[in-house]
């Protein structure tokens, strides 16, 4: 098995269709319109909604969560799906909280989907970082996941979940051969902490791709949230002076329709 097909639903949620899995990242699902609070004062609203309903979805097998307790990465529509997944993954304090079919992992860690007559799939947990040095207490525990199987031929899938660019990133280029990186971007910030970034800037991520050197580059979490700073135009206006070897592999996903990515 070579090849994925990844639907981008809007902001982080991605479905990943790999040798007989389908993948549900950080499920989002709820209309546009709502405000959500994600704690210290500090609050967006989601300003569009998914591509795709929940309703319209296949059945998921597992659920790639990056973290549960921000709005803009599980809303309510999505924490609705969760007990019919076969199993979520996420952090460890995540799977706590959540129970049932929750498995938590520490950075690199890892857990395995099998099943007969499915490739087998490593889900290792990545280091992330959901804002500036010592903001684990306030914007709390986050991963992202690289997905390795037996037939790749270009590296890892990786999903970077929400994190700034920091050496626990960076560690993923050094000990991660990374085919696809599934980029969460959009610079977000708020208001209340002035220019302070929650997630990776296009700079940051031009910085990253250097190091990772990825054959594939899908941006998500860039639009439909008031707080996601730079979307596709600033990020695009961004590349336009980046390296060619790193422009040229970034991938604009349409939104609802399966993409073929070549792993």
């Amino acid at each position: 098995m070579t090849d994925v097909r990844v639907t981008h639903i809007g902001g982080p949620t991605a479905l990943i269709e790999a040798g007989g899995w389908r993948l549900l990242t950080d499920p989002t699902f709820d209309p546009p319109g709502r405000r959500y609070s994600f704690g210290w004062g500090t609050s967006s609203r989601k300003t569009a909604g998914p591509a795709l309903a929940a309703a319209d979805l296949p059945p998921v097998d597992a659920v790639l969560l990056t973290h549960d307790h921000h709005g803009d990465n599980l809303d309510t529509a999505g924490r609705a799906l969760l007990p019919a997944a076969g199993t979520v993954i996420t952090t460890p304090s995540g799977a706590r909280r959540l129970g049932g079919n929750a498995r938590g992992l520490a950075p690199w860690s890892t857990t395995r989907l099998q099943a007969p007559g499915r490739t087998t799939i490593d889900v290792t947990a990545t280091p992330a970082r959901h804002g500036p040095p010592l903001s684990r207490p306030l914007t709390g525990e986050v991963t992202g996941f690289a997905l390795h199987w037996t037939g790749q031929r270009h590296g890892v899938l990786w999903i970077s979940g929400d994190t700034v660019l920091h050496n626990g990133v960076r560690s993923v280029a050094e000990r991660l051969k990374v085919g696809t990186a599934l980029l969460h971007l959009g610079g977000v910030r708020f208001p209340l902490t002035g220019p302070v970034r929650y997630s990776m800037t296009a700079a940051q991520a031009v910085e990253l791709c250097r190091l990772l050197t990825p054959r594939t580059i899908l941006p998500v979490h860039y639009e439909g949230w008031h707080h996601f700073r730079e979307n596709r135009a600033a990020i695009e206006r961004h590349l336009a002076s980046a390296p060619t070897e790193v422009r040229d592999r970034f991938r604009w996903l349409p939104l609802g329709t399966a993409a073929d990515i070549s792993v």
